[in-house]
């Protein structure tokens, strides 16, 4: 079965619990019963379907503005909440995106009640089918399926531990309405070995890869990557010699953990089914192009997970997103600029090799990744020249069409930051007023070059520094970047966000290094945007960083608490568990 096909086209999976269904051989609409399920090759491949397409809603750019709205979604895009990209549209910042950007503790906790409740939901899928393995037909399919299910019941209980700290582990079938079982939090300890041994049974059940007809479906590669950043989580620094064991260990195991990584992310290498994606050419343009190339390949030799969507973007009916529509400019009809790179992250760039910043020309020179990542005044896109740039005559300033409302529409929106997004996004996708046919590029997970930065890491911490150097410049090689003869922290970390740039990565990253507070505040880390103004009577343009937001205290407010979310509340009434520090209920 070709598992990309399904996921874009398959039928609803028909849950053990679901009463109807008129669409399977001759079965009768309200009596398929389990056992019909896990006999049935077809069914029980639609089974599953739910455990790949919750794993992310990638490229989502839904903002509820309604109080009613925000409990019932959970589609925020990680990296907004970062420093990396953030939306130019100003009525997400006056809705729920806005609310938890502000830290509003009821928000916070509509968000995490629903995001606990997709991943349990997922994992009682998974119990209920790994309780029914005596059912399912040996062969193939069974011994693929259950590497499926343990790799899935693994990356959701890693899902809930890096949001809630340790959680209840229940890997049995359970139903409060009828039972009166009670689950006591987990042990950071027993979260890491309860996905790692789930992992590993994964690992021994799935091949390394699928013929044409499985592209898409986890592999040993995806389940090895998931044991790996399982191990890299738990030695940060920040997680260790806490006072509650749910929230961290009790004592110091990062150089455990970091062993155990690294054996970890040496088994995935073993495998060498993973490589990084050459480029050939030698001109900006050419690399840059490359580059980019990379991103709108789907299952890649880079490839070790993806979200799959449909080849022809179809939004309604398929499994497309809108991407391209809601990072296009004004001049592509944009009226929603969700992805707008922020002039941190531009500062992020360094320079190619002998040579200088030049504060009059900020955007020559830079590193090669810069031109493919980031839509720049002047910048050439789609055989259009970027024009985010104020002319200045006497004392008026004209705003560039770039940044300017696109149509009638009071509330369409350009960039903040002057800078739109080039990574991801697609020259070719047409762009109109018609949007059932969007965009179809896959939400990549986990990459070859981010196990590579990975392990850089681990080797940094362990002390082997030229291991970690070796694998830094691996990378940066293959991006046309000159060596680097030495690595510091700082370069270390400074790679991951450049290489790693709007990836869901650098999201986490604040939380696995313990800077969240420092970097997600806006008084500590305020939103920067640039302002280009161009002088008409000699083409001098005049380059200006200021803060986006006016009150960047009151935009972004991050607190220590948030490192763990909030249970939801009558999770903790039931279990009788304790909630994460200071969260109180509403």
């Amino acid at each position: 079965m070709d598992i990309k096909k399904y996921i874009v086209y398959g039928l609803i999976a028909v849950l053990p619990f679901t009463g109807t269904s008129c669409l399977f051989d001759d079965a009768p609409v309200d009596k398929i019963t389990d056992n019909y399920i896990w006999e049935t090759p077809m069914l029980l491949d639609e089974y599953i379907l739910p455990w790949y397409r919750n794993m992310s809603d990638g490229f989502s750019t839904y903002v509820p503005t309604t109080i009613a709205l925000v409990k019932s979604a959970s589609r925020y895009y990680m990296p907004w909440f970062g420093d990396q990209i953030v939306p130019s549209k100003t009525d997400y910042y006056n809705a729920g995106y806005g609310d938890l950007l502000k830290g509003n503790n009821q928000e916070i906790t509509n968000w995490a009640s629903v995001k606990w409740s997709n991943y349990y939901t997922q994992i009682q899928s998974i119990n209920r089918l790994l309780e029914n393995e005596a059912n399912i037909a040996s062969g193939e399919q069974k011994e693929r399926i259950l590497g499926e299910a343990h790799f899935f019941r693994a990356y959701y209980y890693y899902m809930l531990w890096r949001h809630w700290g340790g959680v209840m582990l229940i890997n049995n079938t359970f139903d409060p309405l009828t039972e009166d079982t009670k689950f006591a939090r987990a042990s950071y300890a027993e979260m890491v070995n309860a996905i790692v041994k789930d992992a590993e049974l994964a690992a021994s059940k799935l091949p390394a890869s699928y013929d044409a007809s499985g592209t898409g479906r986890v592999t040993e590669g995806a389940a090895r990557m998931l044991i790996a950043k399982t191990y890299l989580w738990a030695s940060s620094e920040y997680f260790q010699n806490k006072s509650n064991d749910y929230l961290g260990f009790t004592d110091d195991q990062s150089q455990v953990m970091l062993e155990k990584a690294k054996d970890a992310y040496d088994n995935l290498f073993e495998l060498q089914k993973y490589s990084l994606v050459q480029i050939s050419g030698t001109t900006e343009d050419e690399i840059k192009k490359e580059y980019r190339k990379i991103f709108l390949t789907k299952n890649s030799v880079e490839s070790i997970l993806e979200v799959q969507h449909s080849d022809d973007g179809n939004y309604d009916t398929g499994y497309g997103h809108k991407l391209d529509r809601d990072a296009a400019a004004p001049h592509f009809t944009g009226t929603i600029a969700a992805y707008t790179p922020t002039q941190n992250h531009v500062d992020e760039y360094g320079m190619r090799e002998g040579l200088s910043y030049n504060k009059n020309k900020p955007y020559e020179g830079r590193d090669y990744r810069f031109y493919a990542n980031i839509l720049y005044d002047g910048a050439e896109w789609n055989g259009h020249k970027m024009d985010t740039h104020y002319t200045r005559t006497g004392n008026n300033e004209v705003a560039g069409e770039d940044i300017t409302q696109y149509g009638e529409s009071e509330t369409a929106a350009y960039t903040r930051t002057g800078y739109y997004m080039g990574k991801f996004v697609d020259e070719s996708q047409q762009i109109d007023k018609n949007d059932t046919y969007a965009s179809k590029q896959n939400y990549i997970i986990w990459r070859y070059a981010e196990a590579l930065l990975d392990y850089a890491e681990v080797m940094f911490r362990l002390g082997d520094d030229n291991t970690a150097l070796a694998k830094v410049n691996e990378v940066r090689t293959r991006a046309k970047m000159h060596t680097l003869p030495s690595l510091t922290w700082e370069e270390l970390v400074n790679e991951r966000r450049v290489e790693l740039a709007f990836e869901e990565t650098t999201y986490w990253d604040m939380f696995r290094w313990g800077v969240a507070v420092e970097k997600m505040n806006g008084e500590s880390n305020p939103i920067k945007a640039m302002k280009v103004v161009i002088n008409s009577s000699n083409g001098q343009a005049r380059y200006t960083i200021s803060n986006m937001n006016r009150f960047p205290k009151r935009v972004r407010l991050f607190e220590e608490k948030q490192y763990y979310l909030p249970i939801p509340w009558d999770e903790i009434r039931y279990h009788g568990v304790a909630q994460n520090p200071e969260w109180r209920e509403m």
